[in-house]
């Protein structure tokens, strides 16, 4: 079985067995994720949520209003008029006036609080995201190896979404059917305690069917929410994949893993809906019933003159049984709604109160000039030079060290997991202007070592040293704006070429750009596209090869201009006349710069000033090429062709 289809196998046993088995409950925890969410809204919308509060109330007296005035218009004003030769319809018309005054009253605090409770959701949901997505510039590189891609962007939708139901509709219609049973009931009693004593009995039925359907509905619900996470997930890895699947014939593999996430995605929504679209007839059946005992207990307590039950009693209490059980199933319905939301809530606050990528670093990066008497001062122009700014010690000296690109590792011990080091006690430096270039088998650490120097990662033990000064001490924004990086993988944004490139340098002239373009050979197949600069790219650059990408690639590192460069396997996707050309802007980028190489290619490092041969974490031969061939070791062997990189 390969690692891929154990991998969602996996996935797909977790969402069917892995979920929690405990019925949906306001337990402590969604209580305070409640507290929390109603935070969002009391904080910018407090006023206008009372405002709703006090809209659904009225429109909840509104609609009762209605039912409870049968039986004044019955016994009051028509049953009076019956009979009668001349009969005098001005109180019945007032009293039609005042019942249309109050309904007109409801459907006015219907549309407002109806309308209002969009806007508030709309407004919550785009504080939320715009949280979410803040914090999330600020998590460790550890937290996107951790989390696939398709679960983060199913917070934003799926989870988000659940929330925008619950704010805009699932809350209010909660509330509206609240008040409707607390004023139906207030109501009920007051027009006959006799049958409000039925009412209480029927009200037990009601409460406990809605409770035994309801939970296994909401324990399903979340299920569901969960489900469609890892489905998203994968089909967000397999649309990245397509051109993997085809070339593998992989899509009957992929068939089948899909089906397995989406058999697991259908039980959990067909258990769910089962049980929601069982409770409108259970209740519903048991209002009828409700309704027929009514009827027939009323007409005996009005014949035999029992409780003072007249017909206009009876027309009214009729027509609130049959208006008392549908908020019963509302109320369970739209509680399913909050706690599914809620949960989808608590994996959001779990994003925003993920562990920032932490920073105690002092250290900054500033402009600086050197007068003829060496001594450094910081400047706001940019002067080509840059210097460490260290903060005033006790006696209020602020000092100053050149950047100067010399990057030294000192016994440094490092593993992703604590319980699997990768690196083993490496030590190693790079003076300015030296280029230093790593060499070996795929997990041997090369790109570890890169991912250190920009503290992508914090190491175990030893320390990593920049101008002499230690990289934990440097505040991690100015220490990668020092760096330069080029990534085999290549990312670019939606935009302009021109906005692709000045991402390395966001204030970089249009001047700039070109020269840096220029510098790594993108500029000519620039030129020949139907816009030049100006053309708008998409898709992570779809429209471009993959060449043309790692060029711009290329480019954007250019325009930074830094000190000290990272090449990751930088021309691993460019042929090799393509190669050639972009070596030579390379070369030229490279010029009194410090510069790390992760090679696949021996034949581009050649001119390094020390090449490192790592084998699983260790480092077991350097020094230059020259010197590497004569020793006729690991790194002569590959050079040779007697072994090959893996």
């Amino acid at each position: 079985m390969s690692n891929s289809n154990k991998k969602y196998e996996d996935m797909a046993e977790h969402t069917q067995n892995n979920r929690p088995e405990k019925k949906p409950k306001m337990d402590a925890t969604t209580i305070a994720t409640g507290k929390r969410l109603l935070k969002y809204v009391m904080d910018s919308y407090k006023y206008r949520f009372i405002l709703v509060f006090i809209c659904i109330l009225l429109s909840a007296v509104a609609s009762i209003s209605v039912s409870l005035s049968l039986k004044y218009l019955l016994d009051d004003f028509i049953i009076p008029l019956i009979g009668q030769k001349n009969p005098n319809y001005t109180e019945l018309y007032r009293a039609l006036t005042v019942l249309g005054t109050i309904f007109l009253i409801g459907v006015i605090a219907t549309f407002t609080y109806t309308r209002m409770m969009v806007y508030i959701g709309q407004g919550v949901l785009k504080k939320v995201r715009d949280d979410m997505f803040e914090h999330m510039q600020t998590l460790p590189i550890r937290y996107f190896d951790q989390n696939t891609n398709g679960s983060i962007m199913s917070l934003y939708t799926n989870d988000t979404d659940t929330l925008r139901q619950m704010i805009s509709q699932a809350i209010p219609q909660a509330l509206m059917s609240f008040f409707t049973i607390v004023v139906t009931f207030i109501s009920m009693l007051v027009l006959s305690p006799l049958l409000t004593v039925l009412a209480v009995l029927i009200i037990g039925v009601l409460i406990s069917a809605t409770k035994a359907i309801g939970a296994n509905s909401g324990k399903y619900f979340i299920r569901q929410q969960m489900a469609l996470a890892d489905v998203t997930g994968f089909i967000e890895e397999r649309m990245n994949g397509q051109r993997v699947i085809k070339v593998f014939n992989h899509e009957e593999i992929s068939e089948k893993e899909f089906d397995e996430l989406n058999d697991a995605l259908f039980e959990c929504a067909a258990n769910a809906n089962k049980y929601a679209n069982m409770m409108g007839p259970v209740i519903g059946n048991i209002g009828n019933l409700q309704f027929v005992l009514t009827a027939v207990l009323g007409g005996l307590l009005s014949v035999t003159g029992v409780g003072g039950i007249t017909i206009g009693v009876i027309a009214s209490y009729l027509q609130f049984t049959k208006s008392f059980t549908q908020p019963f199933m509302q109320v369970a319905q739209q509680f399913n709604s909050i706690v599914m939301a809620l949960a989808g809530a608590e994996r959001i606050f779990k994003l925003i109160d993920e562990e920032p990528e932490q920073d105690t670093g002092s250290v900054t990066l500033v402009n600086a000039k050197k007068d003829e008497n060496g001594t450094i001062t910081e400047c706001t122009e940019r002067t080509g030079m840059w210097a460490w700014k260290k903060p005033a010690d006790e006696n209020g000296a602020v000092t100053y060290t050149e950047l100067t690109g010399d990057v030294r590792f000192k016994d440094v011990t490092f593993g992703y997991d604590e319980d699997k080091i990768i690196l083993h006690d490496i030590s190693l430096f790079a003076k300015p202007g030296q280029k230093l270039a790593f060499v070996g088998s795929t997990g041997a650490g090369k790109t570890t070592i890169t991912n250190l120097i920009n503290r992508f990662y914090d190491i175990q033990s030893g320390e990593i040293l920049y101008d002499g000064i230690d990289i934990t001490k440097i505040r991690k924004d100015d220490l990668r704006r020092s760096l330069g990086i080029v990534l085999q993988d290549t990312h670019l944004f939606t935009g302009t070429i021109k906005d692709n490139i000045r991402y390395g340098k966001l204030n970089a002239t249009d001047e700039e750009i070109y020269n840096a373009a220029k510098l790594a050979h993108a500029d000519q197949f620039i030129q020949m596209l139907p816009n030049g600069y100006d053309t708008l790219l998409s898709g992570d650059g779809e429209e471009l090869s993959q060449g043309q990408r790692q060029l711009l690639s290329i480019a954007r590192a250019a325009v930074a201009d830094p000190p000290v460069l990272i090449l990751d396997e930088a021309t691993s996707s460019i042929d090799t006349r393509t190669e050639s050309i972009v070596q030579k802007g390379m070369d030229n980028l490279m010029k009194g710069r410090t510069v790390f190489v992760i090679a696949h290619r021996l034949s581009t490092i050649r001119n390094s000033n020390a090449i490192i041969v790592l084998d699983h974490g260790r480092i077991i031969e350097r020094g230059d090429h020259d010197d590497l061939i004569r020793q006729k070791g690991t790194y002569y062997q590959l050079y040779t062709g007697k072994l090959e990189l893996s």
